[in-house]
């Protein structure tokens, strides 16, 4: 089920030509945008708890190509939503229809997303695009609803888009009425009373600015304006909630839960078998989260409440997959039959997500993850990964909210982080360099925590050779090289390590100009990245992870040569972090060492210079070069 669907949305006018003429566009609209949101309307009908009603409609003027994605419009339903309306048009840049939509172009499909084995998600999908700019498209359609859970949320501006008009409309019984709240804007609704029993919220947005999301700043559920809408009292398919704390959300969800914990008696003892004769709850979770992760497999399966509620520990045991909601289910089912309680909690994954709003409840989440008490420890455990390290979250769930799903309803807790410390890279390279410029080396690299993940790294671990070259040739950022010989180990830990061993051919690492030979001594670790410059930067400076990089090369070159140039070491400090680069030569042997340490944190918007600095400075230093002048 797709809960929210962002839209921007106009008024609902009933078409007579030459609406949207671009000239009516006020100029600071179009300046440094690539399309303007003409009228905005969505209009949303809490008719009881268990039906509502969603009328949307959008017009916007696309200035050039990559304001395209204006042009399209997706609409998703399934058993429990109908759509009852969907036109469209397009507009020339003087505001004359020029294209109706037909009721052909309309692509009608499942809601498949590569991962899906069963879903009644379906979508229906419209693409306007033109190829003479610019333009206006218009869609408006109908949303009714047989269940009250998740409101739609109005975003009032975005980046590289202005906005000429929006209004949102809320009409609810006043025994119903929902909680609203307003994100990065001041004004609220205008209230109305409709009869003795109902009421209306109204908000007018006009003439409103792109807000631009800046490189290394919030993301943009901190700075867009929005209003965010949630129900207190709702049903979702005769399920009835409370969701006007986050503790009685959880109680409906634990509700949603009960009695899905059935394993077959021959799993239970099973279960008893694999786990008696360990002494802590740690190591009866470890055993357990091996058998589930070489028991089962991930696959999305949108059946049932919207997708809210998970399959049955039976149904995983017997088939051997399930989604994340199944598969947690299952190794809270595991964990009970060992006599260990572990919690169902819900999570807003995926990298660099933003965080949930703790003070107004509502659904704010994609996954489901696995909470053990341990103690005055938690243990966390990702259910859906078949190679996942034991009790790591890493970039997908680690540090941040989710909300634990107990016998006294849900509640808010955080999901571990990790440092510096325990993101580590530290790499020793031995390199034979000879008179020509060909190099052989043997490099040995270990990545600890968050580094496991670089370039998928912890996906290849315990994958097949061809699987594992392939992550080598991928990643090792060396012209010419050949991969002589690699291996690729790791172990599980809640902190992850990896081990990556290297046997290269390097064909002309070095180059050679009359009797000078010209190399890089930074072998692997070379960064090329600048922050884009930004001019009156108005969002803080995020960094959002910590690690540290430790690269020790070693060269041997011929005895015929010797440095004519060494660079002097360097050291660079800032807030965000530190870095370190220092020389050695000595009877033809050079030694290269490098250090960086990047801390994670929020800074002042007006440090957003020192960091492009300091990367400018770290650049420069990764890409000098020696020179070795041959004797002979």
């Amino acid at each position: 089920m797709i809960y929210t669907i962002a839209i921007w949305l106009t008024g609902f006018v009933a078409g007579a030509d030459a609406r949207y003429a671009v000239s009516d566009i006020p100029d600071n609209l179009k300046s440094n945008v690539n399309a303007v949101v003409r009228e905005n309307k969505m209009v949303y009908t809490i008719l009881s708890k268990s039906k509502a009603n969603l009328k949307t409609q959008r017009a916007v003027t696309i200035l050039n190509e990559k304001g395209g994605r204006f042009a399209r419009l997706t609409v998703g339903y399934d058993r429990l939503t109908k759509i009852t309306v969907l036109t469209a048009a397009v507009y020339d840049g003087e505001g004359r229809v020029i294209r109706r939509l037909k009721g052909s172009e309309i692509i009608d499909q499942a809601a498949q997303d590569g991962f899906s084995l069963y879903s009644d998600d379906r979508i229906k999908h419209v693409d306007l695009s033109q190829s003479i700019y610019p333009y206006t498209v218009e869609f408006i359609y109908e949303v009714d609803y047989k269940f009250l859970y998740g409101v739609p949320e109005l975003t009032i501006a975005s980046d590289r888009s202005s906005v000429q008009r929006a209004s949102y409309q809320l009409i609810y019984p006043i025994d119903l009425t929902p909680r609203y709240r307003m994100i990065n804007w001041n004004s609220g609704p205008v209230r109305e009373k409709r009869g003795e029993k109902e009421e209306s919220l109204t908000w007018i947005f006009e003439n409103i600015p792109p807000i631009s999301i800046e490189p290394h700043g919030p993301h943009s559920d901190e700075i867009m304006p929005r209003i965010m809408v949630a129900p207190s009292v709702f049903e979702y398919d005769g399920h009835v909630g409370d969701m006007s704390s986050w503790k009685t959300f959880g109680k409906w969800y634990a509700e949603l839960n009960k009695d899905r914990d059935d394993l077959p008696a021959g799993i239970r003892e099973k279960v008893k078998t694999m786990t008696d004769g360990l002494g802590s709850v740690e190591e009866k979770a470890r055993v357990l989260y091996s058998y589930l992760q070489g028991r089962t497999r991930y696959v999305s399966i949108q059946l049932g409440i919207g997708g809210l509620q998970p399959f049955p520990a039976s149904t995983v045991e017997s088939t051997g997959y399930g989604d994340c909601k199944a598969l947690s289910n299952y190794m809270v089912s595991l964990l009970k039959a060992a006599g260990i309680r572990g919690y169902y909690a819900i999570i807003q994954a995926g990298e660099n997500e933003g965080d949930v709003i703790r003070d107004f409840p509502s659904h704010q989440s994609n996954h489901v993850i696995v909470a053990v008490p341990n103690g005055q420890d938690t243990l966390w455990l990702e259910c859906t990964s078949q190679t996942k390290a034991f009790g790591y979250m890493g970039k997908f769930t680690g540090d941040r909210t989710a909300l634990i799903i107990t016998e006294e309803g849900g509640k808010l807790v955080h999901t571990p982080g990790y440092n510096a410390d325990q993101n580590k890279q530290f790499r020793t390279a031995d390199v034979i360099v000879d008179a020509s410029g060909n190099a052989k080396a043997k490099v040995t690299t270990t990545y600890t925590g968050i580094q496991t993940e670089n370039g998928g790294l912890d996906d290849v671990i315990d994958s097949k050779p061809e699987e594992q070259r392939k992550w080598v040739q991928s990643t090792t950022d060396i012209p010419n090289f050949n991969a002589v010989a690699f291996s690729i180990t790791g172990s599980k830990n809640k902190i992850p390590s990896a081990i990556v061993t290297l046997t290269l051919d390097l064909d002309h690492y070095a180059s050679i100009s009359g009797k000078r030979l010209f190399i890089k001594p930074n072998l692997l670790n070379r960064s090329t990245y600048i922050p884009e410059r930004v001019t009156e930067r108005k969002t803080e400076v995020l960094w959002h992870y910590a690690y540290t990089d430790i690269d020790t090369v070693k060269f041997l070159f011929p005895e015929t040569l010797y440095p004519e140039f060494i660079p002097q070491p360097v050291k660079l400090t800032s807030r965000f972090g530190s870095y370190e680069a220092q020389f050695t030569f000595e009877e033809s042997k050079l030694v290269y060492i490098r250090k960086m340490k990047m801390e994670k944190g929020r800074f002042p918007k007006e440090s957003y210079i020192e960091l492009l600095e300091f990367f400018r400075e770290v650049s420069k230093y990764d890409n000098v070069k020696l020179v070795l002048l041959n004797k002979t």
